[in-house]
């Protein structure tokens, strides 16, 4: 009935365990969302039906650190949360990945304040940018599967001179165009 049937019984599968390990570490990243602000809700649309993330494997979202691999960083991080950000991607199990969702994450938006932090690639290595405000789920999506296959053809973070993780800094390009409106605005009269 299953793949048994279809394959004889002299059947000899021969593979590297190194292509095994990054087949398993791909099709099972457990994501770790940070979402503070309305990226979250999209992050939170990118696993329903319509989306469906877990065709990519990245379905359980864990929110303990010891059991995520790749850390969705959704929204404006403040002054106050920085340390918090910090310590919880210090907990992550190697190798670890980090998605900077949205531009309040990846530059700080349009709060340009003293209190928010403007871009959270200033205190963690970031892998993936994901832009928009919110990004689509579709965007999202994309840069899960940039991160897998970085996983496919290497498997392993970059590290620098220093020991410490090197980001691989991939952006997503937009994948929606900016439709013109349907009749011409004027302002006056």
């Amino acid at each position: 009935m299953g793949i048994e049937a279809a394959l004889s019984t002299d059947t000899i599968l021969t593979t590297s365990l190194r292509r095994v390990v990054n087949w398993a570490r791909r099709s099972s990243l457990w994501p770790m969302p940070f979402a503070t602000a309305c990226c979250g809700i999209e992050f939170m649309g990118t696993a329903c039906s319509r989306y469906d993330l877990a065709r990519f494997g990245a379905e359980v979202a864990r929110f303990s650190p010891r059991q995520a691999d790749m850390m969705v960083v959704a929204g404006r991080i403040g002054i106050k949360m920085l340390p918090v950000l910090q310590r919880i991607y210090e907990q992550m199990t190697e190798p670890k990945w980090v998605i900077s969702m949205g531009a309040c994450a990846s530059t700080g938006g349009v709060f340009d304040t003293y209190a928010t932090v403007q871009g959270c690639d200033q205190f963690i290595p970031v892998d993936v940018y994901v832009p928009g405000c919110p990004p689509r789920p579709e965007q999202l999506m994309e840069g899960v599967m940039a991160i897998q296959r970085i996983i496919d053809s290497d498997g392993i973070p970059p590290k620098g001179p220093d020991g410490r993780r090197l980001p691989l800094n991939i952006a997503i390009e937009p994948t929606h165009r900016v439709r013109p409106q349907p009749i011409g605005v004027t302002i006056g009269r």
